[in-house]
């Protein structure tokens, strides 16, 4: 079962949908703010969770990580913060709560986030990418 809203409130594009799998019930929101994107992802709950900053940098094939709310840089969510950085190009807030120690949860949570923001347009191109570093030289 999937249900799906977007709205453009005061200029800002949200992006938001459910989503059950693997006997759990995902929530996501994808909100577009200047160069970057704020992510929250749940499940089976509306809780804010751990929040994490994860931004690409010119100088790095890897993008810088930090902890904003709660956790580490080994608690989940963290790593699909980087990942989701590395993958689309942006500056990525990410919310998760997902609970700990389920790598398939986490991993569900994950593609189908990637595949709503390639649906969305908000996977950068290489070259877009590749744009932005130089321009940040």
């Amino acid at each position: 079962m999937e249900s799906d809203s977007s709205s453009e409130s005061v200029g800002l594009p949200l992006s938001e949908f459910s989503d059950e799998a693997h006997d759990s019930t995902f929530h996501f929101q994808i909100l577009k703010l200047t160069d970057q994107l704020y992510i929250w992802v749940s499940c089976n709950s509306a809780r804010l969770g751990h929040l994490f900053a994860s931004y690409p940098l010119p100088f790095d094939k890897i993008p810088s990580l930090t902890s904003l709310l709660g956790g580490g840089p080994d608690n989940t969510g963290a790593s699909m913060a980087r990942r989701l950085a590395m993958k689309t190009g942006w500056s990525i807030i990410l919310a998760a709560n997902l609970p700990s120690n389920s790598p398939t949860l986490e991993a569900y949570a994950e593609r189908r986030l990637f595949q709503e923001l390639r649906t969305l347009g908000y996977v950068k191109s290489s070259a877009d990418h590749q744009q932005l570093t130089a321009s940040a030289q």
